[in-house]
């Protein structure tokens, strides 16, 4: 079992920057790949941005691509989530994933793990 907390979330005006934290216990973190997910209002959760179990490689939706960064540190237990630039439309609810395959992630399909969530808020 693995259980997931998210921090860092807040409002923001449009533009500015905040990094989310996942923080993991119950195994090693890098047991896992590591994913970010998003539910803005009245929408389906999407996918976000994912990075494999030892780092290297990470994905992320077009419509975060330049803009947010995924990143881990196995030491700490901690995955990361960098964004910059935001857009009112990346308001929502930013959840913390994990899963033995990134691509269960990518596809945000029977993803093994989910933490509750932090709440972003871009400001117009």
């Amino acid at each position: 079992q693995v259980q997931l907390v998210e921090s860092g979330g807040g409002l923001v005006q449009t533009g500015g920057s905040l990094r989310l934290s996942c923080a993991a216990s119950g195994r090693t973190l890098s047991s896992y790949a590591m994913g970010w997910f998003r539910q803005a209002p009245g929408k389906e959760r999407e996918f976000a941005a994912a990075i494999h179990r030892i780092g290297g490689s990470t994905y992320c939706a077009d419509s975060v691509k330049g803009r947010f960064t995924i990143s881990r540190d196995n030491a700490k237990n901690t995955v990361y989530l960098q964004m910059n630039s935001l857009k009112p439309e990346d308001t929502a609810v930013y959840y913390c994933a994990a899963d033995s395959f990134v691509e269960s992630l990518r596809a945000n399909y029977g993803i093994d793990y989910w933490g509750k969530g932090t709440l972003v808020t871009v400001s117009s």
